[in-house]
């Protein structure tokens, strides 16, 4: 396999993606990782860093950063899967702007261990600003902020911006408004994973790749090279945990798709904006998103592939043309200066984890010693890193304000069984885009999309 292939950020590499050696047998060790990406690897890092005694193995199928995490949209940014309405239901306002507050930290804690472990990932700390394109999608501009509001936080987390203003930061076509939220950075995900398991393996974790996991449980990792024994085994796996046994129903993985346009000139930014390579997405339903990269590429990327029967995960899944297609169309419609001869050097994809209720969670059960994370819903370049300090927290016995935020110990439903499972996956991505083709004609919200959004629990 050529690791590099898989996404833009992993050819943009300078080093060779030569997977370390695998596990040499049956190993012993204190905590036992499976997965290599952010969120094995951030668990690992946290945990070496507090008790460099402690014997930490992690185990890779593929090579660190061969998922979601080398494949993403280079948002590390304080978006959590669960709104903050939804969480101040569950668990009342004040631990709902905890979460909320623990995220935005997590931003500057990310962008402060890359420079302290030399990890150069393009770390550029923008902001975030969403685009309201008609209508129906200023309306949710407005009520977004007024949802902000009213659960306290303030004008320097989000702010309401006019058609003059957000056009100031993006300058995408027809815009009439948006939002600005400082709390976001772009970085280059693969320098950043990579960087990271090297930081690891210089605190005495040990990183084995090419050594797949077949099982999972009190006490051990099963692999076909041997059993790593620990008393803490973590489950690090995201999209690709259905292919553990007794897991296909835990979460859903969805796909995600890119494309990276050839690095553009200098005129060109001037007519889009994002100097300060703010990410961008805007007010629609369909997830888009995108990045000024830090050579000057425009990276966008967005949902529209479909779901697999079975939650199967497959490389084929990772292209799909008709997705790369209307992803380049859509890149044309929201910058004009997109034209048709502005080449697309690069496009690729990859499986998100979607918990049943659209929660992600972190958690350890001290009985059997099995702990997780996961169920970013594709908002875990920073979510991961409060999953790694908290999973770490919670390894060691800590009691402290992240081990008592309210995704801690959060047990998500279930998937429905397939054909269920199937045909809500899709026919919610219908539902969504259909309403977005409604929204645009008619500057109407689309209640479709509304009532969907409540059977999700937003």
């Amino acid at each position: 396999m050529r690791y590099q292939e898989l996404s833009h950020w992993l050819s943009d590499l300078d080093e060779p993606l030569t997977p370390r050696p695998g596990l040499p047998g049956d190993t012993d060790a204190d905590v036992a990782i499976v997965g290599a990406g952010y969120t094995g690897l951030w668990t690992a890092y946290y945990l070496a860093r507090a008790d460099p005694t402690l014997r930490v193995v992690v185990l890779e199928r593929e090579i660190a950063g061969y998922g979601a995490s080398g494949r993403n949209g280079g948002w590390c940014s304080a978006l959590f899967p669960t709104s903050l309405p939804a969480l101040a239901r569950r668990h009342g306002p004040d631990r709902a702007l905890a979460m909320q507050q623990a995220m935005h930290d997590t931003v500057h804690e990310v962008g402060r261990v890359a420079a302290a472990e030399g990890i150069d990932c393009d770390w550029r700390a923008g902001g975030t600003v969403v685009l309201a394109r008609t209508g129906a999608q200023l309306d949710r501009a407005r009520a977004e902020v007024a949802q902000a509001r009213a659960h306290g936080l303030t004008d320097d987390d989000l702010v309401l911006l006019d058609a003059a203003e957000a056009t100031a930061r993006c300058a995408a076509d027809g815009v009439r408004g948006g939002t600005y939220t400082p709390h976001c950075a772009t970085v280059q995900p693969a320098k950043l994973v990579r960087g990271l398991a090297r930081a690891v393996e210089r605190r005495g974790v040990r990183v084995f790749e090419r050594t797949p996991v077949t099982a999972l449980r009190p006490g051990a990792a099963v692999t076909p090279a041997g059993v790593v024994r620990a008393p803490v085994v973590v489950r690090a796996t995201e999209g690709f945990t259905p292919g553990l046994p007794g897991h296909r129903r835990a979460v859903a993985p969805v796909y995600s798709l890119m494309v990276a346009t050839a690095p553009l000139p200098a005129e060109t930014w001037a007519r889009i904006g994002l100097a300060d390579r703010e990410t961008f997405a805007d007010y629609r339903h369909l997830i888009v998103y995108g990045q000024r990269t830090a050579d000057g590429r425009l990276a966008f990327g967005g949902r529209g592939a479909p779901y697999h029967y079975g939650s199967r995960v497959r490389p084929d899944f990772d292209r799909e043309p008709r997705v790369f297609a209307a992803l380049r169309r859509t890149l044309g419609e929201l910058f004009p200066a997109l034209g048709p001869d502005v080449p697309v050097t690069h496009a690729w994809g990859g499986p998100l984890g979607v918990a049943r209720d659209w929660a992600a969670s972190v958690g350890l059960d001290r009985r059997t010693g099995l702990a997780w994370a996961g169920g970013y819903v594709g908002d875990g370049v920073g979510t991961s890193n409060l999953a790694g300090r908290t999973l770490a927290g919670l390894i060691r016995g800590e009691a402290s304000e992240l081990t008592a935020l309210p995704w801690v110990g959060h047990r998500s439903p279930r998937w429905e069984p397939e054909p269920l499972r199937w045909l809500a996956m899709n026919a919610g991505l219908k539902i969504m885009s259909s309403a977005d083709a409604t929204e645009t004609r008619t500057h109407r919200p689309a209640r479709r999309a509304t009532l969907f959004n409540r059977f999700l629990g937003h």
